[in-house]
C-alpha cells in the first residue's frame, strides 16, 4: 500500500477557495498538514460584490480539524491583489510552497452577444489572476528550488462549449501558460500542471442537472492534492477529473504529409494524410515537436 501523502509544513496558497471545488483541496491538503492560505473574494459567480466571511469559514472548519489556515480576501483580478495574496502566505507562515489556481467566475453568452463587460472580467480572474498570484510566487519557489502550481482549466476551453468563448478561452490559455512554467521551472524543481475538472458547484449547479449528484466536488481534490505534493513527478500535464474519475488529456501530433514543393492543391489532394491521426507523438515542448519536423525532413 502507498504511503499517505503528507505535506510537512509545506504552505498553500489556494485562490478562490471559500466554496466549491477550492474549499474542498484546502481541507484535504490542510487535513494532510499543510499550511493554507484560504483566498477568496466571495463575490457572486459573476464576480461582483464580495462577502469576507467565505474565506474565514473555511478557515474555521480547517482550524476545527486541527488544521492550520489564514484567511485573504485579495482579488486575483489585480497585480496588487496578487502580490497580497503572497504577501499574506509570507507573513503568516514564511515562505510559499504550493499555488493552487482555482478562482473562477462567469459570464456565460453566445459569441454572437459577448460583449467586453462580459469578456475582459472572466479573462482578468482565470487567466490574469492565474498569472498574478504565480508570478507573485514564483521568484520564492525558484530562490529555494521548489514549487508546485496547479491550474483549473475545462473541457469547455479544451474541446469547446456553447456560450463560453470567454470561458474557454480563458481556460485554454492556462494550459499554454502552465507548459510553458514546466518548461522554465524545470531546473528550480518546479512543478506545473493542470486539472479538467467537471464537478457540481455554485457555478456549474444550473448546467450539469441530473448528472450534478455524481460529480462532487470532493472528487478533485485528490488530483490536486497529488499534484500539489513532493512525490509529484509529472509536469506540464492536463488531467481530466471527475466523478472519481481521472484521466490524462494530451494533445498529440500526427506523422503528416511532406512535400518539398507544398501547395495547397497537394493539400487538398492528400488531406487524409494530414490528417491522419494513426502514429501520432506527443510532444512534451516546442523543441520535441521541431525534432519531429526535422525527422520528417530529413
Amino acid at each position: 500500500m502507498t504511503d499517505a501523502l503528507g505535506f510537512d509544513g509545506k504552505v498553500a496558497i489556494i485562490t478562490g477557495s471559500g466554496g466549491g471545488l477550492g474549499r474542498e483541496h484546502a481541507l484535504m491538503m490542510a487535513s494532510r498538514g499543510a499550511l493554507v492560505v484560504v483566498n477568496d473574494l466571495g463575490g457572486a459567480i459573476d464576480g461582483t460584490g464580495s462577502d469576507k466571511g467565505a474565506a474565514e469559514r473555511v478557515v474555521d472548519e480547517i482550524k476545527a480539524a486541527g488544521g492550520e489556515a489564514v484567511a485573504d480576501t485579495n482579488s486575483v483580478a489585480t497585480v496588487e491583489g496578487g502580490a497580497a495574496i503572497v504577501q499574506t502566505a509570507l507573513d503568516s507562515f514564511g515562505r510559499i510552497d504550493i499555488v493552487v489556481n482555482n478562482a473562477g467566475i462567469l459570464r456565460d453568452k453566445s459569441f454572437h452577444n459577448m460583449t467586453p463587460d462580459l469578456w475582459g472580467p472572466v479573462l482578468d480572474v482565470h487567466l490574469n489572476g492565474a498569472y498574478h498570484v504565480t508570478s507573485a510566487a514564483w521568484p520564492h519557489m525558484r530562490e529555494q528550488s521548489y514549487g508546485r502550481v496547479v491550474s483549473t482549466a475545462s473541457g469547455a476551453g479544451i474541446f469547446g462549449n456553447f456560450g463560453q468563448a470567454n470561458y474557454g478561452a480563458a481556460k485554454m490559455a492556462l494550459v499554454g501558460f502552465s507548459r510553458v512554467l514546466a518548461v522554465e521551472g524545470a531546473k528550480y524543481n518546479i512543478k506545473a500542471n493542470v486539472i479538467a475538472p467537471v464537478a457540481k458547484t455554485r457555478m456549474t449547479e444550473d448546467l450539469l442537472g441530473p448528472i450534478g449528484d455524481k460529480v462532487e466536488p470532493r472528487f478533485v481534490a485528490p488530483i490536486v492534492t497529488y499534484l500539489a505534493h513532493e512525490s509529484c513527478e509529472p509536469t506540464g500535464r492536463v488531467f481530466s477529473v471527475a466523478g472519481g474519475r481521472v484521466a490524462e488529456i494530451f494533445i498529440a501530433e500526427g506523422p503528416g504529409y511532406t512535400d518539398g514543393d507544398l501547395s495547397p492543391e497537394s493539400i487538398a489532394a492528400n488531406w487524409d494524410a494530414v490528417t491522419n491521426q494513426d502514429g501520432y507523438e506527443v510532444p512534451t515542448q516546442m523543441a520535441d515537436e521541431i525534432g519531429m519536423y526535422l525527422k520528417y525532413l530529413a
